[in-house]
């Protein structure tokens, strides 16, 4: 392996998930803007952030909603993920420019993305200021899931939803699956023996 080198401080914690937030809890003032800088930092109960930048035009909806909802983006999504992040929601209705149809959350005010496979309701606990962004740390208090994704057993198989992701600069499909969780500790399962009769 070749010497590493001193690189300057930066945000290279790559791959993130590219997610659309939609915002709004009127047809006047809903918003979608593209998230690059969103995680889990909670899980009983869940939580979860994003950080948006002040100027940001969906920045005052959220902060004077309270919340918000986190819409999972896929393959399909992509032109629209990216056009969300560029254009400003002072300038058009982002929902009728990418033909995404808003639909009604279970318990917040924001609008979900029908066409997401996925929509994570979210209540805002606190504002945290950072710097160039603040961070809205909140509360997952619903998720809708789209039926399409679950399988005969009830199962929901979001690796059938061909997730994307932000890394440096680029958007990319996911990979193939490499392994499940525990998979390195996971012991070999024991072959059954047929009984001779």
């Amino acid at each position: 392996m070749k010497e590493k080198v001193n690189w300057k401080p930066g945000t290279l914690i790559y791959p993130l998930p590219a997610v659309i937030v939609s915002c709004g809890h009127t047809e006047e003032t809903q918003n979608l803007i593209t998230i690059a800088w969103t995680g889990t930092v909670n899980s009983n109960p869940p939580m979860c952030y994003i950080s948006v930048r002040k100027e940001r035009h969906s920045y005052q909806i959220i902060k004077d909603t309270g919340d918000f909802v986190i819409n999972l983006t896929t393959e399909k999504l992509a032109k629209a993920t990216d056009w969300c992040g560029v254009r400003s929601g002072r300038d058009y209705n982002k929902f009728k420019e990418m033909n995404l149809t808003p639909g009604k959350a279970e318990k917040v005010g924001s609008p979900i993305i029908i066409e997401s496979p996925l929509n994570i309701e979210c209540k805002v606990k606190d504002i945290i200021p950072l710097g160039s962004h603040d961070m809205f740390l909140a509360e997952v208090i619903n998720i809708k899931a789209s039926q399409d994704f679950f399988d005969e057993k009830g199962a929901f198989r979001l690796d059938k939803a061909k997730l994307i992701a932000y890394s440096h600069g680029q958007y990319y499909g996911l990979g193939k699956k490499l392994g499940k969780f525990g998979f390195s500790v996971q012991k070999p399962k024991k072959k059954k023996q047929r009984r001779n009769t």
